[in-house]
């Protein structure tokens, strides 16, 4: 197999077990249900607690701690950047190897920057982006400022061209055999932007960021609001339809979550087999991130495959079965050794504006 993990970089974690604070039975199974089975309901943690077997209490209480512990960052609805008009894009740049700090802090200043990881390649920083629909620089101009800032070497744009899968959750109670394994394939997702008004504008400025910990969790943004929680639970469902809201979920922190390992995998695919291979590989349990990206003379990687293991030996894994299952052997594997920065992006903020008119008088 033509795999390729550059020795560019410090030396990656990889514990074999990875979490910080013990889990049992019960936290594991809460985890994926809160990941994954969150409704947009007056009681959520009465949905989650029936399918369980527990109390809502006992429900409540788990989370709690477990945001207490730093195992949960944040419950929180996700909602769509392309959906809403925003315009994305994966950025690959040449930085100091000797201090990326410097640079990766300049980069985190901007308000749409949600990632930005160390990796083990010569382009050694990588962030995802986003500006505004309304943005006076926009991304080119935005990443023009960027470069400068940073004093990049070089930066590379990889837009998405075509969306396979985006769904962060990380499977707590199954093994290597489960996140190794394919499961139902999903057409590609549409990107394109969907209508919007000014009161989803205000729904999603009162409901994002952390959601409370209670029994009624969708009550405060209602009241906020002064509307029925009814009427926002009805409306938050009409986004969802209309594909503005993904789901309403917890965000775990990784590595504490057990998770030490991310390896981001490209892979050389024929331009004729990517519209087959593509939902072929985003169907796998370990792959949370799945894309068509453009390829240059000196980067022929077409999709990109986001891995998440308990060690970089689990990655391999998850990757190895994709090449398996697939038959396409090219890729490099690119490990991020350092997370610079991990939010969710907040929308129609006054953040962006402010950090265009400091940095651009724009």
């Amino acid at each position: 197999m033509a795999s390729v993990s550059s020795g560019f970089g410090p030396k990656l974690r990889s514990r074999k077990h990875g979490a910080a604070t013990p889990l049992d039975d019960l936290d594991k199974r809460l985890l994926n249900l809160m990941q994954g089975s969150f409704p947009i309901a007056e009681r959520p943690y009465q949905h989650v607690a029936a399918q369980a077997g527990v109390a809502e209490t006992e429900v409540i209480e788990r989370v709690k701690r477990l945001l207490q512990e730093r195992i949960i960052r944040q419950v929180t609805p996700i909602f769509d950047t392309r959906a809403l008009g925003y315009s994305s894009m994966l950025v690959a740049a040449k930085v100091d190897p000797d201090n990326p700090w410097r640079a990766a802090n300049v980069i985190n200043e901007h308000p749409g920057v949600s990632h930005n990881y160390l990796r083990n390649h010569e382009f050694n920083i990588w962030f995802t982006i986003a500006t505004e629909p309304d943005s006076k620089l926009g991304l080119d101009g935005t990443l023009e400022v960027l470069a400068r800032e940073a004093r990049a070497e070089s930066v590379r744009q990889l837009p998405t061209l075509k969306l396979f899968k985006i769904r962060m959750d990380l499977e707590m109670e199954g093994g290597t055999d489960a996140l190794a394994k394919a499961v139902e394939v999903a057409p590609p997702a549409e990107t394109e932007r969907q209508p919007y008004d000014e009161f989803d504008m205000a729904v999603i400025r009162a409901t994002q960021g952390d959601m409370p910990v209670v029994p009624e969790p969708y009550a405060p943004a209602a009241e906020q609001l002064q509307i029925p929680q009814a009427r926002l639970l009805e409306h938050l469902t009409g986004m969802q339809e209309r594909r503005l809201l993904r789901r309403v979920a917890a965000i775990l922190f990784h590595r504490r979550a057990g998770f030490s390992a991310n390896g981001m995998g490209v892979w050389k695919v024929p331009e004729e087999q990517i519209m087959e291979i593509g939902p072929r590989m985003a169907a796998f349990r370990g792959i949370s991130h799945c894309y068509e990206r453009p390829t240059y003379k000196d980067w022929p990687y077409s999709i990109f495959t986001m891995a998440h293991g308990r060690s970089k030996d689990e990655c391999d894994t998850i990757l190895d079965s994709i090449s398996a299952d697939t038959g396409v052997t090219e890729r490099a594997t690119l490990y991020s050794s350092t997370e610079f920065k991990k939010i969710r992006l907040l929308y129609f903020t006054d953040e962006h504006r402010a950090w265009e008119r400091r940095h651009a008088g724009a």
